[in-house]
């Protein structure tokens, strides 16, 4: 193997697919809670869901899980989707939204280069949603790598952004 290979630049995680129990109740959180749209079906076991006209960023299908319970929490797998917002008031929005509608969150943290809520989507897939600071705020140590941290979200302040 070539060990100086890099993955270019320009590229991106396309979409992730979950397998999932009930298709409706799965389009329910994505699409009327988190607002992405339904770009997609096939037949009655599988959507595409896509946030601006996107062919998809999130597959759904109950091909091999309809009815399932959720996968162990402690067992290999995906551990979150990690939801990109493109600004700190989209994402008090999507939090407004999901206080509204009394949806559980798991957490909340500031990572210095970013602010993140957690939850579960109802078949406890893991879901973040985020936004990142521009890189000129990103926090850098002495060497001048980025300086992550997991520090406590003030979610007021963050719905202030609504108001």
């Amino acid at each position: 193997m070539n060990s100086t290979y890099q993955i270019p630049a320009g590229t991106r995680i396309g979409h992730v697919h979950l397998k999932v129990a009930d298709l409706s109740r799965a389009l329910y959180f994505y699409c009327d809670l988190l607002g992405f749209t339904k770009t997609a079906t096939y037949g009655e076991d599988a959507a595409f869901v896509s946030a601006g006209g996107y062919h998809h960023h999130i597959g759904l299908n109950t091909w091999q899980s309809k009815g399932a319970g959720p996968a162990p929490r402690f067992s290999t797998g995906l551990f979150h989707t990690a939801i990109l917002f493109p600004t700190r008031k989209d994402l008090a929005i999507a939090l407004k939204r999901l206080t509204d509608a009394r949806y559980p969150l798991t957490g909340a943290a500031d990572h210095g280069v970013s602010e993140a809520i957690y939850l579960d989507d109802p078949d406890k897939n893991g879901v973040e949603l985020y936004w990142d600071r521009p890189q000129e705020e990103w926090p850098r140590n002495s060497d001048d790598s980025i300086k992550m941290y997991t520090r406590p979200l003030d979610l007021e302040n963050l719905l202030r952004e609504v108001e």
